[in-house]
């Protein structure tokens, strides 16, 4: 961790100091949301801190150790499809684990996935922030995640990162996410293979230390800042948002966490159950870690460079994430405060939702909101670029160099 600079130790130091009792990983929450809340209305009620992938983690700890994973890669780099046949050449247990892990779970509506699809078209600029910016901007203030991410291949190279966390949501998102001709199930498998390649490689850093890195709820984390989060946001944003939507939207993140190997007992059924368990899992697993501040440092100075190359656009881009995250995960990870931009986008942002809803007229919208509007399209931009730069393949080292 030479590369952390002092002044990221001396924020997330900070930081830390003044949650003083209140830990981020506290063992002491004990799991109390009932799997009857979840789709599969029942189960073991095992806490997911304690529980990761049985079928996918012994498997590609196989391959890896066997030294496949770089054929394996090969083989898979043009398996894009839901309906595309596996290649030839395979490993035999992994043809059967990938065709086993290819089927949607028999809860699965079709009806609810096309009207999410066409959800996600009308509401894709509010999707596409949240999901993208707001959600990797929490992603960097959970420190498991921060870590995992850092240490694993994916944080020496966090464009490439971005391009391959970017290929899933887009996928979920598209207009055939689970249709024939879509991608998603190709995605989520291939992320689920992912996984359980970081949890063994991980475990052999000298950097990682205590339990195995994506567990049940570390998954569960990650899944309550997409979705959860972005319906959440747009509800405060006052966006319509119609009942069969709302159900529609939350199904085919149902469908996604599945598909990348959370377990039915664990997936909530409804919104009511997905906040309830939101906000007991999301306090006790998020935080500051100087890897997390140098991570969100890397990202937000991307976006920068990508908003406007050559100009002081990083202010606006630090002011736009604040508003999405708020301050406390801002902070977290050490987002600078902007004086000039913070209040703009603020009260500019919520006016621009509602002029595009139709619920005030142009005279009330600031001319500053265009600005804004057209740094959020940048700032999407950013992230719907990168993910056509790259695949999703099975790493087999950690990050170089540590």
């Amino acid at each position: 961790m030479a590369d952390l600079s002092r002044r990221k130790m001396l924020i997330t130091g900070g930081a830390l100091g003044a949650m003083g009792a209140l830990s981020i990983g506290s063992p002491a929450h004990a799991w109390t949301w009932s799997p009857t809340g979840s789709v599969a209305g029942t189960g073991a009620g095992l806490d997911p801190r304690w529980v990761w992938d049985e079928e996918a983690d012994p498997l590609v700890a196989s391959l890896l150790d066997s030294g496949a994973v770089p054929e394996v890669n090969r083989l898979l780099w043009d398996w894009n499809r839901n309906d595309q046949p596996l290649p030839a050449g395979l490993p035999a247990d992994l043809v059967a684990f990938i065709e086993k892990a290819r089927q949607l779970p028999p809860w699965a509506d079709r009806t609810k996935l096309e009207t999410a699809a066409t959800f996600n078209k009308s509401r894709g600029l509010y999707l596409n922030l949240l999901n993208g910016v707001g959600g990797g901007m929490l992603s960097t203030a959970i420190p498991k995640e921060a870590r995992a991410v850092y240490y694993s291949k994916g944080g020496a190279d966090m464009e490439d990162r971005v391009a391959k966390t970017s290929l899933l949501g887009f996928a979920v998102g598209a207009l055939n996410a689970y249709r024939p001709d879509g991608t998603c199930i190709v995605q989520s498998v291939k992320t689920r293979l992912v996984h359980a390649a970081v949890r063994h490689l991980l475990q052999q850093s000298p950097h990682w230390g205590g339990d195995i890195p994506i567990s049940q709820e570390d998954m569960l984390v990650t899944w309550h800042t997409l979705p959860t989060y972005a319906m959440r946001k747009m509800l405060e944003w006052q966006v319509p948002i119609k009942p069969a939507e709302s159900a529609a939207y939350l199904h085919v993140w149902q469908v996604t966490a599945h598909m990348l190997g959370i377990k039915d007992e664990y997936i909530p059924m409804t919104w009511d159950a997905a906040n309830a368990q939101s906000d007991q899992i999301l306090p006790r697993n998020m935080g500051p870690t100087p890897e997390g501040v140098e991570l969100t440092d890397i990202l937000l100075g991307q976006l920068a460079e990508q908003t406007s190359p050559g100009s002081v656009s990083r202010p606006l881009c630090n002011a736009l994430a604040r508003y999405l995250v708020g301050d406390q995960v801002a902070d977290w990870d050490g987002i600078r405060r902007e004086p000039v931009w913070d209040p703009l986008i603020s009260s500019a942002w919520p006016k621009l939702v509602r002029f595009r809803e139709g619920l005030i007229p142009l005279p009330l919208v600031p001319s500053i909101a265009w600005v804004i509007d057209e740094a959020v399209r940048q700032y999407i931009l950013f992230f719907l670029t990168k993910g056509k730069e790259t695949k999703i393949e099975i790493p087999t080292t950690n990050r170089p160099g540590t």
